[in-house]
């Protein structure tokens, strides 16, 4: 599907009298749609109203930072005790381990990277390089579900494993973090979902990640799905944080053009959203900003070139400081939004975000100028505008990520992964109930998501 960008220079070019027909692969920005108010044209988006009101009036009660931390929420800041990064990095991993005295590790991946043969690497220098003995669970889904953690629990209990390894990216993480839980915890995983909700510590993990961008290597987030009700759950809570987290650059360069920009992406939405969350630090913020200058910069690099090196290397200090922002910020509506699309039509999670992103910002934006404009002021994203007018900053920021999303392959809209009309309200009744909308900038009701499913749409 062709795709174009409409912004505020080619409202009148593109209008038939006073109308504007928004049709498939058309994206409009918060500032075309300034432009059609000024000059009294009409947005016509075929049989929907028009989906995003712009509200100027509103203010948000959440900008800026605050002393006092809201429940389950606050200023503590969350991360593994130990971090390996750089290149080559895993080859330190068998030592440290070695060092802790495990003996028996149960490694989490998917049948997609046992066929790379770098499992095969991995279990043979633990096993012969450390004397680590591993017993292998590749049943991870894309969206790994409750019955692959229960598979998985069941494998680590017959063999008696001291340890959790993952081995890829954020579905083997976020799958051998809830086997973790349950192996200590018991239960069901529906008993964790939500803040803080677990009592004992998982067993001990070590997250090696071989893409660069859910973070979930280095988190307290978990997100399950149930597969009787097609919902993402999402577990956030310190005990499911890794113990060792491992980020070389050297296992990155086989991932294909479409997972890296999908990814890339997914890192983000990780780090905008963590800007201007309601519980945004000086830290978080230091991270989230690092991480957005990263990523711009080098995302396209590695899409376009898989073996760059110094592109693949700074694209995972990238996902992991944006994942220390969100970690400890939290996220925000697009994320309780893109869980829906993952739940229901097992859709990949980066492209969701992806596909969001500018639409929940121009939601946002009415409480969230000026923070948008910060991001905006980055380095490569708005160097074309008035640094001094905050709107037409937060504005070229928007437009920004969309040029991004189409400069790296991501599609148009929802329509082009499948999305249909027909399950936006139930997604939006599920969104609402995500513990991810907790911090999002700018109040929102069932309503309000459902226009922004169909202007994704």
């Amino acid at each position: 599907m062709a795709r174009q960008l409409i912004t505020q220079d080619h409202v009148e070019k593109l209008a038939s009298g006073t109308t504007l027909n928004i049709g498939p692969g058309q994206i409009l920005t918060p500032g075309a749609r300034d432009a059609a108010s000024a000059k009294k044209i009409h947005l016509a988006f075929g049989e929907h109203e028009e989906p995003l009101q712009k509200s100027s009036k509103e203010k948000s009660p959440h900008i800026g930072y605050h002393s006092e931390a809201a429940e389950n929420a606050g200023p503590d800041f969350y991360m593994p005790p130990l971090n390996l990064q750089g290149r080559g990095c895993l080859k330190r991993l068998g030592t440290k381990l070695k060092e802790m005295g495990f003996k028996k590790a149960l490694l989490v991946t998917d049948k997609v990277l046992r066929t790379t043969g770098l499992v095969d690497k991995v279990t043979g220098m633990l096993e012969y390089g450390y004397g680590i003995d591993t017993i292998i669970y590749d049943g991870t889904q894309p969206n790994p579900t409750t019955t692959n953690v229960y598979d998985g629990v069941k494998l680590l209990q017959k063999h008696e494993c001291d340890l959790v390894i993952s081995l890829g990216g954020g579905s083997p993480h976020d799958c051998a973090k809830a086997i973790a839980l349950i192996a200590t915890n018991g239960g069901r995983v529906c008993n964790f979902e939500g803040m803080d909700k677990v009592r004992k510590a998982a067993m001990p993990l070590a997250a090696i990640n071989t893409t660069a961008g859910t973070a979930s290597e280095m988190t307290r987030f978990c997100i399950i799905t149930n597969p009787k009700n097609h919902v993402k759950m999402a577990l956030v809570d310190h005990h499911v944080t890794p113990m060792i987290s491992v980020n070389d650059p050297e296992l990155m360069t086989g991932m294909p053009k479409g997972l890296t920009a999908a990814t890339g992406m997914d890192a983000l939405t990780h780090a905008m959203e963590a800007y201007v969350s309601t519980q945004a630090t000086p830290i978080t913020d230091a991270c989230a900003s690092k991480a957005i200058e990263l990523i711009v910069n080098y995302l396209p690099r590695a899409v376009d070139n898989g073996e760059d090196m110094e592109a693949r290397e700074m694209m995972a200090y990238a996902e992991f400081l944006a994942g220390m922002a969100f970690n400890n910020a939290g996220l925000g509506l697009v994320h309780a939004m893109a869980h829906q699309l993952g739940g229901f039509y097992d859709l990949p999670h980066g492209v969701c975000n992806a596909v969001l992103l500018p639409h929940v910002s121009a939601y946002n934006m009415p409480v969230i100028e000026d923070r948008l404009a910060a991001i905006g002021r980055h380095k490569g994203i708005v160097a074309d505008t008035d640094l001094n007018n905050p709107r037409q900053c937060a504005i070229k920021t928007i437009e920004s990520i969309v040029r991004l999303n189409m400069q790296v392959g991501i599609p148009a809209n929802l329509s082009e992964l499948g999305v249909l009309e027909k399950d936006l309200a139930e997604m939006a009744a599920n969104a609402i109930k995500d513990s991810c909308i907790s911090t999002n900038p700018r109040e929102v009701d069932q309503q309000a998501i459902e226009r922004i499913f169909k202007a994704a749409l």
